[in-house]
């Protein structure tokens, strides 16, 4: 008997023992029949929105569902710090050059198809990539189909008072695409550059190479004044124009060599008087080439009389450090930087130009203190072409458009991971350097933080965003980029 009394005492233990569990541990209900959380944990909420793209292409620009969430919780992984407090340069833009050709394919689609396309380029809602700034080539670049400028003549013969100036070219496809944009898009900022004057302004009477004669300097300003008024009758107002797009390369076609000395003397002598007089406020911008000789506008902003007509200079990383920018913000600290092109190829891969740009291009040139970022091309067919003879045959757009099916590019990605988050007016601002990961963070205008960063290596990288005493603890996949957003 004693035996089986107590066997039933211990059935009677194990049951109180089972029933105060469950009332600990899986939770009861009060009075007013709300859930009551676990003794001892704490229910975490998402603090940090995050969208990734890997270099395998098993992610394109995807929203990520797990929790990233600040707290005060210690651990010794490493530290980004992120102080909005401290803050540098107000971002402009992020986007592409849109070269005639880009602009001749985009416009032969059908009107649903580029309806489409362009919504989800220029368009600020939803996965939309609400590109912000676009750099336009005044004349043709190498990709368009044919070579053209504004004031083409028969040979021998000149036109000073440039009564027979036309946008005659630009308004085929062009100008109605700008339009179409402008209305997704009407706080877009466009740059505009010329990759070659009218050739009968220039020594070699050749669309390659050559250099602006002395004697047309005043009638060339004039020419860019009649182009900044042209554009606006078409409601296209232009921001801002180069002098001469990579003017230490002669090569390409059309293409101009113009030295330092004679961009300061344009613009000292004729073209800063004559954007004053006309009352042109579009900013004057110099260099518009690489980042390997940061001598080349400096000497130009040394020029007091040059300087005071320039708002600031322009630079791609086909040669040089990204850190050129930097030696020029160092010596002229109150003029302003920006990085206007870098091309994507047709023998490049996915991995390398996403790791590569968004280190350079992105992360790189706001670092150092660029105003906008901008790829080249933004659209190409599928053999890469329209291009001038001569011009580029291996660019390699955003996108590439056949017929009405526009497949998306690396590019695309490497512009939409900033364009998307960082609108116009936004604030970079001061991030640490205390993780093995590339990035850079900024204020919008909305009061969001963003941070666009990389890991390039081959291994995850975990590391804390450090942000108002608190830490996030972030997990980056290899050879990835992410945009976070708090």
């Amino acid at each position: 008997m004693s035996y089986i009394k107590h066997i039933k005492s211990a059935i009677r233990v194990f049951i109180i023992l089972g029933i105060l569990w469950f009332i600990l541990f899986t939770g009861a209900c009060n009075k007013n029949g709300n859930e009551i959380s676990p003794p001892n944990t704490t229910t975490l909420t998402n603090d940090v929105d995050s969208w990734i793209t890997t270099s395998n292409q098993s992610a394109l620009l995807q929203k990520q569902n797990g929790i990233l969430a600040f707290t005060e919780t210690p651990n010794n992984y490493p530290i980004v710090d992120v102080d909005p407090s401290k803050s540098y340069q107000t971002i402009d833009g992020f986007g592409y050059t849109l070269t005639g050709g880009s602009a001749m394919l985009l416009r032969k689609m059908s009107s649903s198809a580029r309806e489409n396309i362009l919504q989800e380029l220029f368009g600020c809602t939803g996965d939309n990539a609400c590109i912000s700034y676009l750099r336009l080539s005044m004349g043709a670049s190498d990709l368009d189909e044919t070579v053209f400028s504004y004031n083409d003549l028969a040979n021998d013969t000149e036109d000073l008072t440039l009564n027979k100036f036309s946008l005659s070219k630009d308004t085929l496809y062009l100008i109605p695409l700008l339009k179409e944009i402008l209305k997704i898009q009407p706080d877009l900022k466009i740059m505009s550059s010329p990759w070659s004057p009218p050739i009968w302004m220039k020594s070699n009477k050749n669309s390659i190479g050559g250099q602006l004669l002395p004697k047309y300097y005043d009638v060339y300003a004039s020419y860019f004044i009649k182009y900044i008024l042209a554009m606006k009758s078409h409601g296209i107002s232009i921001d801002a124009v180069t002098i001469q797009n990579e003017p230490q390369h002669g090569g390409n076609n059309p293409s101009l060599v113009m030295s330092a000395s004679e961009q300061a003397d344009f613009i000292k002598n004729h073209l800063g008087p004559k954007f004053s007089s006309a009352g042109i406020a579009s900013k004057i911008i110099i260099w518009d080439h690489n980042c390997d000789k940061p001598e080349y506008p400096i000497s130009i902003l040394n020029d007091s009389g040059a300087k005071s007509y320039v708002n600031g200079s322009a630079f791609h990383l086909y040669a040089g450090d990204i850190s050129a920018m930097s030696k020029v913000q160092e010596a002229h600290p109150d003029k302003n930087l920006y990085f206007t092109e870098q091309w994507t190829g047709a023998n490049g891969n996915f991995e390398g130009d996403l790791q590569w740009h968004i280190k350079n291009v992105i992360i790189g040139s706001m670092r150092n203190y660029s105003k906008n970022a901008l790829e080249w091309n933004l659209a190409n067919d599928p053999s890469y072409k329209p291009h001038t003879p001569g011009g580029c045959s291996l660019c390699k757009g955003a996108l590439t458009i056949d017929g009405n099916i526009a497949t998306k590019n690396v590019s695309f990605y490497i512009i939409a991971h900033a364009s998307r988050f960082v609108p116009t007016g936004s604030k970079r601002i001061y991030s640490g350097e205390g993780a093995n990961i590339h990035q850079v963070a900024f204020l919008t205008p909305q009061g969001k933080i963003v941070m666009i960063a990389l890991n390039e290596s081959a291994q995850s990288e975990i590391f804390n965003i450090l942000y108002k005493g608190k830490k996030a603890v972030v997990s980056m996949h290899p050879h990835s980029v992410t945009t976070f957003v708090w």
